[in-house]
């Protein structure tokens, strides 16, 4: 009620009235205290927590009814202002969270709903000079709320800046830009609409616009009265002229409608009828053949356009500085186009959260999310699933992404009955509106999306229907459109947009003659826990299969709140919140404190500007970008020995246009020390300084691998041994079958397979000695079978050499792991190993994984996961030495395994709900594998593919273990 109409324009504030306000929730409170405004009171009241859910909603009532208990905070603040005769002032409410109420000296002044996007007010006659008392009541729930069922924690409050400033009585109301770009150049068409003026038939005012050097001035359109029919002659008296109309005059638009004939002397008349005045109060600006660079993510070129109001005395009485960028978006066949070019998509799904303030968010986070994102190679961002601030996509117009802006539309818990309820249409079309009313300049924006998993009925046909009318320049985006049927859905989305898609799934509809769009994922590689596993499956099908075109990763950062800053992060339950949806929200590729976690690093190899083989001593690099070449990188080459990278230096990339292949010849100094290398290192780093990262970044690092000799283990010197007995052994080898389970594992489509294995519990049933052989045959905890045969060859004191034989019960059992597991004494605190790193990986997260001799403390090892969970684990590893101050313990494996290091055992990890609950420890678990099930994303997405699942009945392999005192 009493809404300002949403507009393009940003206006800067003239009163911050961010800061100390007073506050008091009700029904809880009635004495008033002071907050700090942007404000969620979720975030610090113990009475009204945050309260995390999925998809049910946090009370049992049904749309549009509005629960009784309804904490409502209420924000007010005294404030001295001196009103202008002649300007109107305007409260500006960047993000109110549940239904905001607005009352400036007790006068009632509007409402608003729609808590991701700005409200704004015309308080001018409610204010007075001197103190003003403005207060905001914001009520947790409405009827609007059922729209706002987003996988998040539910909070409330003010989320963003708080402000007055003031407009002159005529004005700017909104300027419209298309800043197209096709065959070299730029053609610009601006729309600038007005207040105050639309009521006259003679105006006297121009807009006028500076860009690109130019300047051009527009008369502001004055009002025109529609022609109606002239009256009948009633006047008999003389004989009337003939004024000269065409015999045929009324069939004459319906010739021209239908496509008829029309004689040619006529067709003037015919288009003086079809011609359309500019709408009263705008003025339409087209300029063509601009020169001008264009805009992509990759090349995020922007202008400076200037706005002004001119009135009839030639004085400028209003103005608007906007940053714009020419770009064309198309679809054309199943290819989403930029500029003309086919681009893969290499997104996140992004959500508002900071620990510390819930979705308050700062431009320096803001900054600090894209500038991370854009190091690792993300090039597209959904805003799931809301609008983001403004502020926000000027930074993505700045760096360079490619925005899905999603509108504040989420009716997950009714999604059969919202999207079809009459009384609901209004809301959608507010929403959608709203959102393309304010972002529609931004040339990062470069899809609509109708919001998210509210299934699919007329009203988003009318939402969609209004955008394609209003901004005809973007395609749009609906996954519930296609939810059961990808070929279905033309009317509300333009793309097919699944979440978690299977791998055949993908490799059906791309061979299917039917298929008539592009397919970008909005929600897959889903993140929850130790996972992302199968991503670069699903870039092998992306970049190879047609009408593939990408997706965002589901998602970038978890939701985990601290916001006592103690460190102990929280999920769902951690506040006392019943019912709730536990660790569902902690599936990002970020900690909640943006540090990466291995998935993204694991990202960030796939979407690297570079691919590299090599050919004889010469590196072919092929530049995977679409518009830039490679002249803002350099290569920094290195040699990965068994004893560290060795040769390093560093090159200017090759001068590789977009999508050009090209040869280097490896330098001398490199190709001498090829003999014995593991592998070759090429690492991308940026030349130049630029907003998201300094010169000398590394972006992305590849390898070229040669062919690994397996370490040959000594033979018997002594004689052999049936037990493996040292002091620096706490616990000695031992057969390991299970792994402390991470979310997936646990994923209700595998059927608790995992817990029916009785693989946790191994029980010692019989046990025979022979020769230094030993068969022990042990019970799992459901009664199966499993036999393991060891021989132990003693080469040295505390130096053997194990040889294993592992026999699993029956045929196609799916097992976690199959290796050894052993203890040490305190006192060890490095790692270095031969292997894959540095980062964690498993079977199938390794693409980006390292080949080569890495160092690490212990401690560093350990990934932690909030939720413990397996973690730390390095593949491919050949040779293992930890040392400290107890001593050193080195293994070599004839076979390459799989290794975790970690201060905690399985059965520690899967005790505890939180990572901060794990106790301080100083001992040292080792976890040498020949088998570890890969991670997957069986939560929510494809479970582990076959070849990374452990389906072999006997598994044997053989190591080195050799203990050394200080």
């Amino acid at each position: 009620m009493n809404r300002l109409p949403m507009s393009a324009l940003r206006r800067a504030p003239e009163i911050a009235l961010d800061g100390t306000w007073e506050f008091r929730l009700l029904p809880y409170e009635q004495e008033w205290k002071t907050v700090q405004v942007p404000d969620l009171w979720t975030m610090r009241e113990k009475n009204d927590p945050p309260h995390y859910l999925n998809v049910a909603m946090p009370f049992t009532e049904v749309p549009p009814a509005v629960p009784e208990h309804n904490p409502t905070g209420l924000y007010r603040r005294t404030v001295q202002l001196a009103p202008q005769p002649g300007r109107r002032m305007i409260l500006h409410v960047g993000a109110a969270e549940g239904h905001l109420s607005v009352t400036v000296n007790g006068h009632a002044v509007g409402t608003s709903t729609d808590s991701h996007l700005a409200a704004e007010f015309d308080v001018t006659q409610a204010v007075t000079a001197g103190a003003n008392t403005i207060e905001l009541a914001v009520a947790k729930w409405s009827a609007a709320t059922y729209l706002e069922d987003q996988d998040h924690w539910w909070q409330s409050g003010l989320a963003r800046s708080v402000f007055l400033y003031t407009v002159p009585e005529v004005r700017l109301a909104d300027v419209a830009v298309v800043a197209d770009y096709a065959d070299g150049c730029g053609s610009l068409n601006v729309t600038v609409a007005t207040t105050g003026l639309d009521h006259l038939h003679e105006v006297g005012w121009s807009a006028r616009i500076d860009v690109l050097g130019r300047t051009e001035s527009c008369p502001i359109a004055p009002r025109v009265v529609e022609p109606a029919f002239p009256e009948a002659l009633t006047d008999r008296s003389t004989r009337p002229e003939p004024m000269g109309i065409p015999d045929g005059l009324m069939d004459l638009p319906s010739l021209d409608s239908a496509g008829a004939p029309v004689p040619a002397e006529l067709q003037p008349i015919v288009d003086l009828i079809k011609a359309r005045p500019a709408r009263a109060g705008t003025a339409v600006f087209s300029l063509d053949s601009l020169e001008v660079d264009p805009w992509t993510a990759e090349t995020p070129h922007l202008e400076d356009l200037l706005v002004e109001l001119v009135s009839p005395q030639g004085e400028v009485v209003d103005a608007a500085r906007l940053r714009i960028g020419f770009r064309r978006v198309r679809i054309e066949g199943r290819d989403l186009l930029v500029n003309g070019e086919r681009v893969l998509i290499q997104g996140v799904n992004r959500h508002d959260v900071d620990p510390r303030t819930g979705r308050v968010i700062s431009r320096e986070l803001m900054l600090a999310e894209l500038s991370l994102l854009k190091r690792f190679n993300v090039n597209a961002i959904r805003t799931s699933h809301y609008p983001n601030d403004p502020v926000f996509l000027d930074l993505c117009d700045e760096i360079g992404f490619y925005v899905v802006d999603e509108a504040d539309i989420e009716g997950h818990a009714f999604t059969t009955t919202l999207p079809h309820d009459p009384r609901y249409l209004p809301e959608f079309l507010e929403r959608v509106s709203r959102m393309v009313l304010r972002d529609r300049n931004h040339p990062s924006v470069i899809i609509w999306s109708l919001g998210n998993e509210t299934g699919y009925g007329p009203n988003h046909d009318a939402a969609a229907g209004w955008i394609r009318r209003t901004d005809p320049t973007r395609p749009l985006h609906y996954e519930g459109a296609i939810a059961h049927d990808w070929h279905a859905g033309h009317a509300a989305t333009d793309l097919v947009c699944p979440m978690y898609p299977s791998f055949e799934a993908l490799k059906a509809f791309s061979a299917d003659p039917r298929a008539d769009r592009p397919v970008i994922v909005c929600e897959y590689a889903y993140s929850q826990g130790n996972s992302t596993g199968g991503l670069d499956h699903y870039w092998e099908l992306f970049e190879n299969l047609p009408g593939l075109q990408g997706g965002f990763i589901w998602e970038f950062k978890d939701h985990a709140l601290d916001p006592d800053g103690d460190g102990r992060y929280r999920y769902g339950g951690d506040f006392g919140d019943e019912p709730n949806d536990g660790t569902t929200l902690l599936n990002g590729v970020v900690f909640s404190d943006l540090t990466p976690k291995p998935a993204l690093y694991e990202a960030r190899g796939l979407f690297s500007p570079i691919r590299v083989t090599m050919d004889g001593d010469a590196l072919r690099i092929r530049n995977r970008q679409v518009f830039a070449d490679l002249s803002a990188y350099d290569l920094e080459l290195r040699v990965e020995t068994d004893a560290g990278p060795v040769g390093a230096l560093t090159l200017p990339a090759p001068p590789a246009a977009a999508g050009e292949e090209v040869a280097i010849d490896l330098p001398g100094s490199i190709v001498a020390l090829l003999g014995t290398a593991l592998a070759l290192t090429i690492s991308l780093r940026t030349r130049r300084d630029a907003l998201w990262a300094p010169a000398g970044t590394e972006i992305a690092a590849h390898q070229v691998t040669f062919p690994r000799p397996q370490p040959q283990l000594p033979r018997a010197a002594t004689a052999t041994t049936a037990e493996v007995r040292h002091p620096l052994l706490r616990r000695a080898p031992q057969l390991c079958l299970w792994r402390a389970l991470t979310d997936n594992d646990q994923s209700y489509s595998l059927d608790g397979r995992f817990v029916r294995s009785g693989f946790f519990r191994l029980t010692p049933v019989e046990v025979s000695t022979e020769a230094g052989t030993v068969v022990t045959r042990y019970g799992a905890a459901f009664g199966d079978q499993i036999v393991h045969t060891r021989s132990v060859t003693q080469v040295d004191e505390g130096d053997y050499v194990l040889a294993e034989h592992v026999t699993l019960p029956g045929d196609g059992v799916d097992v976690l792991r199959v290796g050894m597991e052993f203890e040490l004494v305190d006192g060890f605190d490095r790692a270095r190993w031969v292997g894959l790193g540095p980062w964690e990986n498993y079977p199938d997260r390794r693409a980006s994984a390292l080949l080569g001799a890495w160092d690490s403390t212990i401690d560093d090892l350990a990934v932690p996961y909030l939720k413990p969970q397996e973690n730390g684990g390095r593949g491919e590893v050949t040779e293992l030495v930890l040392s400290g101050p107890a001593g050193t313990v080195r293994t070599r494996h004839a076979t390459a395994l799989h290794m975790t290091v970690s201060r905690h055992t399985v059965e520690e990890l899967e005790a505890v709900t939180h990572w901060w609950k794990l106790p301080p420890a100083g001992k040292t678990v080792v976890h040498l594998d020949i088998a570890q099930r890969g991670v997957g994303t069986a939560l929510l997405g494809p479970d582990t593919l076959p070849a990374y699942r452990l389906r072999q009945r006997e598994y044997a392999w053989q190591w080195q273990l050799t203990l050394t005192n200080p």
